[in-house]
């Protein structure tokens, strides 16, 4: 599908995390693109992520919220992967120390687990799903990656997730002693949406297997 033959004004994430929906609010808004999530239309049902990936759990939300509410849905996955941990949490990310486990829980799991290794090295990667249609050519992925070290110990308030513990490449705070701006100008999930913004804004569409949905 050519990005030039439609426009975008309304758009729904597959999400009711208000953090997740805030951040990308503030990156679209100057777009002229109006963001509703899960919250705005009540009776729908839970989507499972129950995918092996990161994009198949994308994928799956973004196409039950397009057929949900008729509009362009957008989706995303995101997973924290520590070499030492051979890629864990990974896609279990958000229930990593269990199925109702608070941010906290996932973070002190983490830590517990990193005890005694020699290698801290890990990476945020974002898969955004974005569906506009029912055919082929109206799915599309976008992917973002992070690079970073997971510290010994909490730093900073701001954020959510595994932010008060993940140090990215090049940099000395946390994601959570960055403000808002700063961490979406760095992280993966803004490198991911930054795609899908030049994707939206009539750009070149997605050039390879990793951002292009291909079946």
């Amino acid at each position: 599908m050519d990005t030039n033959e439609f426009k975008i004004y309304t758009i729904t994430i597959a999400s009711a995390n208000r953090h997740k929906v805030e951040e990308l609010r503030q990156t679209l808004e100057p777009l002229g693109i109006e963001l509703k999530s899960t919250l705005d239309f009540p009776g729908a049902k839970e989507v499972e992520e129950d995918r092996p990936d990161l994009e198949g759990n994308a994928l799956k939300k973004a196409r039950y919220w397009h057929r949900f509410t008729g509009l362009p849905a957008l989706a995303d996955d995101t997973g924290l992967e520590v070499d030492a941990l051979n890629g864990a949490p990974g896609v279990y990310s958000a229930r990593y120390a269990g199925e109702n486990a608070t941010y906290d829980d996932n973070v002190n799991k983490l830590l517990s687990e990193l005890e005694g290794k020699s290698s801290r090295t890990a990476r945020f990667r974002t898969v955004i799903a974005f569906v506009t249609g029912e055919d082929e050519g109206d799915e599309f992925l976008f992917e973002g990656v992070c690079e970073g070290v997971i510290i010994s110990e909490k730093r900073g308030d701001k954020g959510f997730g595994y932010d008060p513990v993940f140090v990215s490449e090049g940099h000395s705070l946390t994601f959570a002693e960055l403000s808002s701006e700063e961490k979406n100008r760095i992280s993966h999930r803004g490198r991911a949406v930054q795609k899908f913004l030049e994707f939206v804004k009539g750009g070149s569409p997605p050039g390879n297997d990793r951002d292009r949905l291909r079946r």
